[in-house]
């Protein structure tokens, strides 16, 4: 188990921000849970201790949001996703970590741009915009890299925001369907995980003791999102890709430079 008082804190903070997204609220604050600990630890071994405890997490947020989900963009998504995971896993010793950054963040802010640039439209019309439909076809190309930089990175939230975000969800559908499908995916990555020998008794049982704030930073978020409104929520939400996107450019710009 790590004893390092400067690992735990940088972990201590970066648990209860990735906890509080994977409660619902505020996905960006999950892409900083690895580069925190990172200021104490490898990247790779972060990434190796925070798994299991997103695991605990999952299983908190599947409990909290049980009676909400939109089973059919998890038909979509869901097999991109594999397919996405298998990629990560196969090409793991040749794709790097940073340019996937650098190509998500600036795809994530694309996406932010686009939103903004209808938002404007709106207010000069002073129509709403409608909801778009399901695609099935863009679905499984974003859940494929939405498994992909989960697997190399942790990252996968902008990818799938970006097809989800459109279709103006419930608040608690959106959120109940985002906590299943990365539920599947981070419980897909735990073989291939073992497989490349991310795991050791000192990292799982470093994992263990974080478990218990995870919970409660886990439930926290489920907490506010279930009392926001969606005309809060959905703002709320494509700020926090845009900041997503900010982090990852900043990433792997700075890591492609050096």
């Amino acid at each position: 188990m790590m004893t390092d008082p400067y690992f735990y804190a940088a972990a201590i903070p970066a648990v209860i921000m990735v906890g509080l997204s994977k409660g619902g609220f505020g996905g960006a604050m999950a892409l900083l849970g690895v580069p925190l600990m990172a200021l104490a630890i490898s990247p790779v071994q972060a990434a190796a201790i925070l798994l299991p405890i997103l695991i605990v997490m999952d299983m908190v947020s599947l409990w909290s949001w049980r009676s909400h989900k939109d089973t059919r963009t998890l038909f979509i998504m869901v097999p991109g996703a594999l397919i996405g995971i298998s990629i990560g896993w196969a090409t793991a010793a040749w794709v790097t970590d940073p340019m996937i950054r650098l190509i998500v963040g600036a795809v994530a802010l694309w996406f932010v741009w686009r939103y903004m640039v209808g938002k404007l439209a709106e207010a000069r019309s002073g129509d709403r915009q409608a909801a778009s439909g399901h695609r099935p076809v863009q679905g499984v190309l974003w859940g494929a890299l939405a498994g992909f930089t989960s697997f190399v990175s942790h990252a996968g939230g902008p990818p799938y925001q970006i097809y989800t975000l459109p279709l103006r969800q419930d608040p608690k559908t959106y959120t109940g369907t985002s906590v299943r499908f990365f539920a599947i995916i981070n419980a897909l990555k735990l073989v291939p995980y073992f497989a490349l020998g991310q795991f050791d008794a000192a990292n799982l049982s470093t994992s263990l003791v974080l478990a218990p704030l995870a919970l409660v930073a886990t439930l926290s978020g489920a907490f506010i999102v279930r009392r926001m409104k969606p005309d809060i929520f959905y703002p709320f939400m494509y700020a926090m890709v845009f900041v997503a996107s900010l982090k990852l450019i900043w990433d792997g710009a700075v890591h492609l430079l050096a």
